[in-house]
């Protein structure tokens, strides 16, 4: 994704004036409103729609189409430069999982013992566990096959299934370290690691059972829909790749397959915190096999074994099982880069710059202005990442004074606004629609709903906290 330094969004720059803040919000507004009319009224398809809507953006604030398309073009290739190969690796692993009935032992295990009203709340778990060193990304798309096939095998409302899922995944993402924004709002604000990690599980469980099985009985009742078939054989495959497997793979050679990626980048993430020695050999070492794209590729070459040939795919079998899993997400890959494209559209034009100078005038309580400063700029810029690196450095003053316990839920405070109301301009918005077959609608009454009661919620239990602490 498109990384923004907090030195960059809050150095000192040339005022903003009152005129050129009402030209900009305008300018932001209106773009988005093209975005949204493009979809829902015209029915374009997602990634022309934030193409355009990025040009217009660029024209309503008065910026010469060159520097629009430039700021367009580099949002979409760092965003392609940072998912766009997870999401490919991702969709293999899944596609093996599935294709070797990897996929149906692991939903016949859960079903077997987590049945009925227990389904949601096993979900949520299993999305915690997994989520807590994967980005949120990375664990969307080791999770589909997983939440689409018990939607469908259990006979549940895919909402029902995949809201827990999802808030486990994101509650993580915001809360939790080692997950970057966490970590880096902790440096920022001069936070004591283990104080933060053991208030974040205070205020992050109580958040996902409310955001995730509580609120997926109303979700499942607004967008009612069935989960999504398995995408289809290209053309040209040949006849008789889509029968069945010679046998299942072991459920506990699956479950280790897909948990692989999970384990090295969790060893990474506690090497990171043990040494702390970039120069230690063994740091280096957890450094490349933690990172996502290598975790992923061990995953995946892992995976022909322990699903592929052990469910006696043969190695022509194998080749086309990963030929069908990268066909069906090229739609997904290209609106999620068109939609870096438009954060970065938003961010170039200085819509972070006019929040934070707009917000530095308010007179609020420190945790509540950490918390308001993230959600504005999540609103504008999409990235949860880039709204708590840029909150975090403009409280960072008044956190120099605070106990640790305080400090500590600033950077909480701070992560749950930079999960408020994902929308258009958010690339896991589009990943989520696209993946769950949800029309834009869909998404918003329910992904964007989720995503704000994750942020009021954790801010609540934030507040309760500091009242006791």
């Amino acid at each position: 994704m498109t990384s923004l330094s907090v030195e960059t969004l809050a150095a000192a720059a040339e005022p903003i004036t009152s005129a050129g803040n009402a030209r900009l919000g305008i300018a932001v507004l209106a773009g988005i409103a093209v975005i949204v009319l493009l979809i829902t009224r015209l029915k374009v398809h997602a990634f022309l729609a934030l193409t355009i809507g990025s040009l217009a953006l660029g024209a309503f604030a008065g910026a010469p189409l060159d520097k629009t398309i430039a700021s367009f073009t580099a949002g979409l290739g760092s965003t392609m430069a940072g998912v766009g190969v997870l999401i490919a690796l991702g969709a293999i692993l899944g596609r093996l999982l599935a294709d070797s009935g990897g996929a149906d032992e692991i939903v016949d295990t859960i079903l077997a013992r987590a049945k009925g009203r227990a389904m949601p709340w096993a979900m949520v778990l299993i999305a915690s566990v997994i989520g807590l060193p994967l980005f949120f990304e990375v664990g969307i798309v080791l999770l589909i096959p997983v939440v689409l096939l018990v939607a469908r095998r259990g006979n549940y409302s895919l909402m029902r299934i995949g809201i827990p899922a999802l808030a486990g995944l994101s509650v993580m993402h915001g809360l939790i370290p080692p997950h970057p924004g966490p970590l880096v709002a902790i440096d920022a604000l001069h936070a004591d690691l283990g104080i933060t990690l053991a208030l974040g599980v205070l205020v992050a469980v109580p958040t996902v059972v409310i955001a995730g099985p509580l609120f997926s009985r109303y979700a499942a009742r607004w967008v009612d829909i069935p989960a999504p078939v398995q995408p289809a054989a290209p053309q040209g495959a040949a006849a008789g790749n889509d029968e069945a497997p010679v046998h299942r793979p072991r459920f506990g050679a699956t479950v280790a397959t897909v948990l692989l990626p999970v384990a090295l980048m969790l060893v990474k993430a506690l090497v990171d915190i043990v040494v702390d020695d970039k120069a230690n050999g063994v740091q280096k070492v957890t450094d490349v096999i933690g990172s996502p794209l290598i975790a992923l590729l061990a995953a995946v070459i892992v995976g022909m074994f322990t699903l592929g040939r052990a469910a006696g795919f043969t190695r022509a079998r194998l080749s086309v099982t990963v030929e069908k899993s990268l066909a069906p997400i090229a739609g997904i890959l290209l609106i999620v880069g068109a939609g870096g494209g438009f954060k970065q559209t938003l961010i170039d034009a200085g819509v972070g710059r006019m929040i934070l100078d707009l917000s530095q005038h308010w007179s609020v309580p420190a945790l509540l202005l950490g918390w308001l400063i993230a959600v504005l700029i999540r609103l504008a810029t999409g990235s949860a990442t880039v709204a708590t690196i840029s909150a975090a450095g403009l409280v960072a003053p008044l956190a120099s004074g605070l106990p640790a316990t305080q400090t500590a839920l600033m950077v909480l405070a701070i992560g749950a606004g930079s999960l408020f109301f994902s929308h258009v301009n958010d690339a896991g918005f589009w990943l989520v629609k696209e993946y769950f077959g949800m029309s834009v609608g869909q998404t918003l009454k329910t992904w964007s709903v989720m995503e704000t009661i994750i942020s009021v919620v954790g801010l609540v239990f934030v507040l309760l906290l500091s009242l006791v602490l």
